[in-house]
């Protein structure tokens, strides 16, 4: 190991150790009761209590919410990248008056804050019809996921030879069939990549569904957190426990898929 690289080295160990002891102490925290916690916070469990995770596995609110953040995140996640895919293509690909002004006010969304738009949202959700519908979090969430899907896609399209698309137009291939058939395959890294963030973003998002969701049954995940850690406030062990499961399904799809998500983002940064 390089002499130059030994900072870089540790200071990727130090933001390592920040984001992985949290997870651990809460993962070993949920095999703990309160009193172990209270009297060994940092040690292993003496004995290992297993009784915390069993009873939010057998939980039916548990496995109701896992649902409904399921499949907020899975549609979120096909409307967004539908719609930014086919803007993407057309700012990449097509010339017209106006294009670049047009991809400004697209990537100017990226400095709209969420916080601010809350209440005009939850008027419009209201007027519309959609508070206690998971369209009215859907919709939203892939209105605010459109700029930086958009912005990476782009940059992958751009990546892609000219040449490719010619030869397709020789051979009698349309716009939307070079788009459907050639271009879209090839752009399977920058697709996985903004298919992570954008699950991963709706898994994780709590403000919305808090402004949308006044039925129990419709809660997320986050929301199910909230409300089991003032249910049973005075037993963290049993909160921990919960915590985990609940960021287990976003962490193992992460694992899953970081490796296309890194390749997406650097094609994307190195040939656009």
């Amino acid at each position: 190991m390089k002499r130059t690289t030994l900072p870089l080295h540790a200071i990727a160990w130090i933001v390592g150790a920040f984001i992985l002891i949290p997870i651990v102490y809460a993962l070993i925290g949920g095999f703990k009761d309160t009193s172990q916690l209270s009297t060994n916070p940092f040690g292993l469990p003496s004995p290992w209590q297993t009784g915390n995770y069993t009873e939010v596995l057998a939980a039916g609110s548990f496995w109701r919410q896992m649902w409904n953040s399921t499949f907020i995140a899975v549609l979120t996640t096909v409307v967004t990248v539908s719609l930014s895919a086919m803007a993407a293509f057309v700012f990449a690909r097509f010339a017209f008056r106006g294009r670049e002004l047009l991809f400004t006010l697209f990537t100017a969304g990226l400095m709209f804050p969420f916080a601010v738009a809350i209440l005009p949202i939850f008027v419009m959700l209201r007027t519309l019809g959609l508070i206690d519908n998971a369209w009215g979090v859907i919709l939203v969430q892939s209105a605010f996921g459109l700029p930086l899907t958009i912005i990476i896609l782009r940059g992958f399209f751009r990546s892609i030879p000219g040449e490719i698309e010619e030869a397709a137009t020789l051979d009698g291939c349309s716009s939307f069939a070079f788009f459907w058939r050639i271009l879209l395959p090839m752009a399977r890294p920058a697709m996985a990549t903004v298919s992570v963030l954008a699950i991963v973003g709706s898994w994780n998002n709590f403000m919305l569904p808090l402004v949308v969701f006044s039925d129990e049954s419709s809660w997320t995940l986050p929301l199910g957190i909230q409300q089991f850690q003032g249910q049973y406030s005075s037993d963290t062990s049993r909160i921990l426990a919960y915590l985990v499961l609940a960021m287990v399904p976003a962490l193992g799809f992460y694992a899953v898929a970081e490796r296309h998500l890194i390749g997406g983002l650097t094609a994307g940064a190195t040939k656009g």
